[in-house]
């Protein structure tokens, strides 16, 4: 983090990144100093309402940040920077997205936790356009031009006010990570699932040490103390009520407890109550330490690609296994009427034998179990995401693959992500398909 001090005093010149966080009300002028290095500028946490008018001059600017500040309408400015590519306004009051603001190299945008209710059609010309972040808005509709956006791949919608899913968006042909969860159009959970969950009272647990924090929640281990067993070591998680990019934390939490029981997922225990401020809560599996996350998430340069360790490499064996388990899972999950909606490295772990878990439901979205024409339009979108996992752990494998088994999974994966949505196979097929595979090798 970078202080305003630092910028006054001209010892920041060269460099590309800048962090400001000082309880900004206007922008620093000497920020265009900057302006021959600046490629990220990240603002978030400030109460800034306005950007200025000269905005462009920092032509080097790819990437900004101006989350958690005050302003109402998204900057007209913003479109005349012509390197811009990523702009991230989450959680502000933003009620008007003007079509100046939208810049021509436009990929990257985050508008979650705003006020908006309509958005410009101008946004569908914008060609590169490959994340939308929109959920926790007021919007009853989605500009049709977005058709026109091919490589569109991920978009959260969760949390607004649509009461139907636009067909054209189900047929768009890179689309791959959808999150629709708590508007009018959703199915409802399964009523009689979270009914029959297990409740554990706030005061049978005993919170030990913190096992991660993520936008929904905390995790601890802690100990579960009940008078019908001994003491069993779990995992607990907290949410925290918020919006975050996904959608509504206690929206995951009911898809964690209506998706069930399968081996390629987290078991959940039961539901907390009473806890002394009401905080929703899960007790769920303490997952053993031997397992971890398979990739990191995407980074700005990568955008919709997850991060894997430069060194990571698979056996066939290990690889096909990880594929069958997170293929088996999602057809658990769409059996149940759940999208995953993340269906990512990111959110798999996995051991050295190849055994996996999926996690993460913060993005998850209930459909109608019947099939229809939009069920397996909403199945086969998460089919193309795990084509792409499929892809990446192919790229990985260093040894028992043959050329031929090789070049059949490159098949199923060129499959599952064909541009024709209902033309991709459903997860039942990609599952008998790796079990021959399995078989084979």
């Amino acid at each position: 983090m970078h202080t305003l001090a630092q910028l006054r005093a001209g010892e920041l010149s060269g460099i590309t990144r800048l962090d400001l966080v000082d309880g900004l009300t206007e922008f620093p002028r000497e920020i265009f100093d900057l302006a021959d290095s600046l490629e990220v500028l990240n603002l978030s946490g400030n109460a800034l309402s306005t950007l200025p008018e000269d905005l462009h001059r920092l032509t080097r600017l790819r990437v900004l940040f101006c989350s958690d500040n005050r302003f109402t309408e998204l900057p007209a400015c913003l479109g005349q920077c012509a390197a811009l590519t990523m702009i991230g306004f989450k959680a502000n009051r933003i009620a008007r997205v003007p079509a100046e603001a939208l810049p021509p190299l436009l990929r990257w945008l985050i508008l979650t936790d705003n006020c908006i209710e309509t958005l410009p059609t101008e946004l569908g010309e914008r060609p590169y356009l490959q994340k939308l972040m929109l959920a926790g808005n007021r919007l009853q509709a989605l500009p049709e031009s977005l058709r026109q956006c091919h490589r569109l791949e991920l978009i959260r919608i969760a949390a607004n006010q649509l009461t139907e899913l636009p067909q054209w968006l189900l047929q768009l042909p890179s689309l791959t990570w959808l999150a629709y969860a708590g508007n009018p159009l959703e199915t409802e959970a399964d009523a009689k699932a979270l009914e029959a969950t297990p409740r554990i009272d706030w005061s049978a647990l005993r919170l030990e040490k913190k096992l991660g924090e993520g936008a929904s929640g905390v995790i601890h281990q802690a100990v579960w103390q009940s008078a019908e067993q001994p003491p069993m070591a779990v995992a607990v998680k907290l949410y925290k009520g918020e919006m975050t990019s996904d959608g509504s934390p206690l929206h995951e939490m009911n898809a964690c407890i209506t998706a069930g029981l399968h081996p390629n997922l987290i078991r959940v225990e039961g539901r907390i109550v009473d806890h002394p401020q009401q905080t929703a809560g899960l007790v769920m599996q303490l997952i053993a330490p031997s397992y971890r996350n398979l990739a990191a998430l995407p980074s700005l340069a990568s955008c919709s690609r997850d991060i894997y360790p430069e060194d990571l490499r698979f056996s066939a064996t290990v690889a096909l296994r990880i594929a069958s388990g997170i293929a088996s899972v999602a057809e658990h999950l769409h059996g149940h009427g759940i999208t995953h909606g993340d269906l990512y490295g990111h959110n798999i772990l996995w051991n050295e034998l190849g055994d996996c878990l999926l996690g993460d439901f913060g993005a998850a979205s209930f459909h109608a179990i019947s099939d229809s024409l939009e069920s397996r339009a909403l199945q086969r979108i998460e089919v193309r995401a795990f084509g792409v996992l499929l892809g990446e752990l192919l790229a990985r494998i260093d040894s028992g693959l043959s050329d031929e088994l090789r070049r059949t999974l490159e098949d199923l994966e060129r499959r599952c992500c064909q541009p024709q949505v209902l033309a991709r196979p459903g997860f039942g097929e990609v599952v008998q398909t790796l079990a021959a595979f399995n078989s084979i090798n």
